[in-house]
């Protein structure tokens, strides 16, 4: 068995190691979600963690690790009428992202089920995990029907497995920590608020504890179990503390004014809903219980809203996580209550930050709520949009208009990708459309089609009751459709023909419309931009749309308009992405005026890009941008060589980008139609 690194060898990460011990102190607080940059020892922190919680005693044989003292009447394997027990450490179970919803909440025979009327179940990783850690890696790349099962089960304390009319129902109590890399991709800001507690985390920038961080994990790797003993004194510690504070746990006092200071602030930062106040009491009193006292205290609320409050106060999906801190003062000093310490003292005995070893603790925590845990630089004046040309010919670049509501935009044809919420495909979850063979486990049973599969050879098989005789040839797959998320991938001519401020901005505007309808949507997202000599791709595919904003947002303009080279390197970005995703389908967002210059032919050219796209039928809208009073309607042209529909920037503030674009199937329909005439 590898030896786990000691958590207490931890370097910094002081608002990490507080937020994990705090729910192993009470996971009634809802869990951990760390974000933060790669590299910042997240998963290192979860995994030292499992090592420090207390041994639990389970009834022995019992699949759901029932709690002798208190067995669950309704569990599975129970009734546990005669109870033996044996003691084992507390699991840590892991959730791969890949992992199927049968994996994670367990899976029933469907086939015993009818055949013999027994409730033959599987457990997943939520029993597994039940009294223990679930650990969920890159959390925002899990399919979302996935993360509303897990935090489900989390809140509720049990986990439900319906197939068909039969159902179990098991005990699922466990400290739930995600971690996340922001740049792969945001949480829905309703998942988000579902996770108790959230961290910032990123990598230290002195020198003395960086140096401190490589010493202490080149001596793990060398000697683990050598350098682990080292520290087991402090292990044995901390461990014993977490003993402590949840034994001192239900004595903890939350007091009228600390419930006061709690409901003002949340009122102040204008979250939704009451679960913040409900998430910052519980976190208050783990504070004083860690903390060894027995009443909560001003310094907790506070550590309790820096905790629990900054991921719910994204109100779009390019909102930043924070807390204004000045604010959070005044607030707490405003509705201080008599029954208050005047002056606490949060790091006296027993106080509320984790335990400090080490020569290079005493320096800043690395990541957490200061200023070196953002993850994401602020912009400098070089940057953003009020960034400074860097070349001849180039022009500042503006911001972008004020974004709006746009239409569906959705690829023709029923696809079989990633579950999401623009166009039609084959998926797990949706309405039933049909039946087929199963191929492999069955997972949805078509009730029906079953039955009438089975019907015809019932006396054949000598049935004598009244239940049917099923046998697996007889099983049949439900198929469903639902939607899919595709892969939107925006062409954006920043060429000196787009440069006039009105023009841009209203571009820009558009583009972040959709780059907010594709967040909601579940797409994955690209930007390729052209202008003067080439075309560069600004963001290669991915699920974070907060990247592809910040790069519109900082996008200069100026020289010529190849539009050629804009098509042709999309066209190499949607063959690679082809390779590593085969089943998202793509759709293509031209935004340009469709004057191409520059180079031999350049209309020629442009034409010769755009058919290869529509040879292969890929979907594609092209946005066109000229104005004035003279129009030349080459983006028209350009979007009828790329076989999709076009739409003025004139009809883009009219509640419609895609209004005039209703429906992209329709305009592919049509090309093909008149090709084939």
């Amino acid at each position: 068995m590898t030896t786990p690194y000691p958590f207490t060898a931890l370097v910094g990460q002081d608002d990490l190691r507080l937020a994990l011990l705090l729910n192993a102190v009470s996971p009634a607080v809802g869990g951990v979600l760390v974000r933060g940059e790669k590299g910042t020892a997240k998963s290192t922190a979860v995994r030292a963690l499992s090592a420090l919680l207390p041994e639990v005693d389970v009834v022995s044989g019992c699949r759901f690790s029932c709690d002798p003292g208190a067995p669950d009447p309704q569990c599975p394997d129970g009734p546990h009428e005669v109870v033996g027990q044996n003691s084992r450490a507390a699991r840590m179970v892991e959730l791969p992202v890949g992992a199927s919803e049968d994996r994670l909440v367990g899976a029933l025979d469907i086939e015993r089920a009818l055949a013999e009327g027994v409730k033959a179940f599987e457990p997943g990783l939520l029993a597994d995990a039940h009294r223990g850690i679930l650990y969920v890696d890159e959390v925002n790349l899990l399919h979302d029907h996935l993360v509303d099962l897990l935090l489900d089960a989390a809140a509720m304390g049990a986990s439900y497995v319906e197939r068909e009319g039969v159902s179990v129902r098991h005990a699922a109590r466990f400290l739930l920590v995600g971690t996340m890399n922001p740049e792969e991709g945001e949480l829905r800001p309703q998942l988000l608020d579902r996770f108790g507690l959230t961290v910032e985390v990123a990598a230290s920038r002195e020198p003395d504890q960086r140096v401190e961080v490589v010493r202490r994990r080149l001596a793990y790797d060398d000697r683990p179990e050598e350098f682990a003993a080292r520290w087991e004194a402090d292990e044995q510690a901390v461990r014993a503390r977490i003993v402590a504070a949840r034994a001192l746990l239900p004595q903890v006092r939350l007091g009228d004014g600390a419930l006061r200071q709690i409901a003002a602030t949340c009122a102040a930062f204008e979250v939704d809903g009451m679960r913040a106040d409900i998430v910052m009491a519980r976190t208050a009193t783990a504070l004083a219980a860690w903390a060894g006292r027995s009443d909560v205290i001003a310094e907790d609320v506070r550590q309790a809203a820096l905790l629990a409050l900054p991921h719910r106060r994204r109100r779009n999906p390019f909102d930043a996580p924070g807390l204004d801190e000045d604010k959070l003062d005044d607030t707490l000093e405003e509705f201080a209550g008599e029954d208050e310490d005047p002056d606490p003292d949060p790091d006296g005995p027993g106080g509320g930050q984790p335990p400090q070893d080490g020569p290079p603790d005493d320096s800043p925590a690395e990541g957490g709520a200061g200023d070196d845990g953002d993850v994401q630089p602020e912009p400098s004046d070089e940057q953003g949009a009020a960034q400074a040309p860097s070349g001849p010919g180039e022009q500042q670049a503006v911001s972008a208009g004020e974004p709006f509501r746009a239409k569906t935009l959705s690829v023709p044809g029923l696809g079989e990708g990633a579950a999401g919420r623009r166009s039609r495909a084959r998926t797990e979850h949706g309405r039933t459309t049909g039946s087929r063979r199963p191929q492999g486990a069955l997972t949805k049973l078509h009730l029906a089609a079953t039955v009438q599969a089975a019907a015809p050879h019932q006396r054949a098989r000598g049935r004598s009751g009244r239940g049917l005789v099923i046998r697996r040839d007889d099983l049949r797959q439900a198929t469903r459709e639902g939607r899919e998320g595709n892969l939107v991938l925006f062409v954006v001519d920043a060429s000196g023909s787009m440069a006039a401020r009105q023009r841009m901005s209203a571009v820009k505007g558009a583009v972040l419309s959709l780059l907010l309808d594709a967040y909601q949507r579940r797409d994955k997202v690209g930007l390729v931009t052209f202008r003067g000599a080439g075309a560069d791709v600004a963001l290669p595919p991915t699920s974070s749309v907060d990247a592809a904003a910040a790069r519109l947002e900082s996008l200069p303009t100026g020289g010529r308009t190849p539009v050629a080279a804009g098509l042709l390197k999309a066209h190499e970005v949607l063959r690679i992405e082809r390779l590593r995703d085969p089943a998202r389908r793509p759709l293509v967002v031209v935004v340009t005026d469709g004057r191409a210059t520059g180079g031999v032919e350049p209309v020629a050219q442009a034409a010769r890009a755009a058919g290869l796209f529509a040879a292969e039928g890929i979907a594609s809208v092209t946005v066109d941008c000229e104005s004035g009073p003279v129009r030349l309607g080459l983006a028209g042209q350009l979007a009828q060589g790329l076989g999709g529909s076009v739409v003025t920037l004139d009809e883009l503030r009219a509640d419609a980008i895609a209004g005039l674009v209703r429906d992209v199937q329709g305009t592919h329909q049509s090309q093909r139609k008149q090709r084939a005439a």
